[in-house]
């Protein structure tokens, strides 16, 4: 009967342990984030500025989807398995940029392509990057836009530059990365309003 209790008290601690609060409990649930970034007024636009028309951004391959990139070596992308962005970079990038630029107070308006206005000037921009390195500690965020203001009439482009922002994350996770993407992408677009602004003011059609 000795080895019946044994046996019996060692399933019941298998038992208790299998069921304690202390075991990892396996979870499938995935996070999504947003980018999303506020933009203070410089000034109303003067009489007389150009429309503008901004397309929907581009991205490169690897950065098309609603999956988080990160690195850990150079040349290798990989993705969280559990974390993503709500939408395509791109998609939630485009109404950031319009109101980055309506902003700056250097167009009379801004408005995406699908609007179907007529405008002077136009606005083409793609993601080169958006991804967490863990290359070096803390882990950081690059998000790099390369974008070009057209001019619609003269079919010439007027103006190109690449704004390449790096932001340290706050935490080494996925996280820690949405925070200081959405710093690095308000950043960046601050930059570019400011940048494609000037430009706008030399214009004349």
């Amino acid at each position: 009967m000795k080895w019946m209790r044994t046996g019996i008290l060692a399933v019941g601690l298998i038992f208790t342990a299998s069921c304690s609060p202390l075991q990892p409990v396996k979870n499938d649930v995935i996070r999504t984030y947003a980018l999303q970034a506020h933009f203070q007024n410089v000034s109303a636009a003067p009489s007389g500025t150009p429309v503008l028309l901004v397309t929907r951004s581009r991205a490169h391959p690897g950065f098309e989807s609603s999956r988080m990139a990160y690195v850990r070596k150079s040349h290798e992308l990989e993705y969280f398995s559990r974390n993503q962005w709500v939408d395509t970079p791109e998609k939630m990038l485009a109404p950031l940029l319009v109101q980055a630029l309506e902003a700056s107070g250097a167009f009379s308006a801004v408005s995406l392509a699908s609007g179907g206005i007529t405008a002077q000037l136009r606005l083409d921009s793609e993601i080169v990057r958006l991804q967490q390195e863990f290359t070096s500690a803390p882990s950081q965020v690059r998000f790099t836009l390369r974008a070009q203001l057209i001019d619609v009439a003269g079919r010439r482009i007027l103006a190109t530059r690449e704004f390449d922002i790096t932001e340290n994350a706050a935490s080494d996770d996925p996280y820690g990365g949405v925070v200081a993407a959405n710093r690095a992408v308000h950043r960046a677009l601050s930059e570019a309003a400011g940048f494609f602004a000037a430009q706008a003011r030399d214009f004349k059609p």
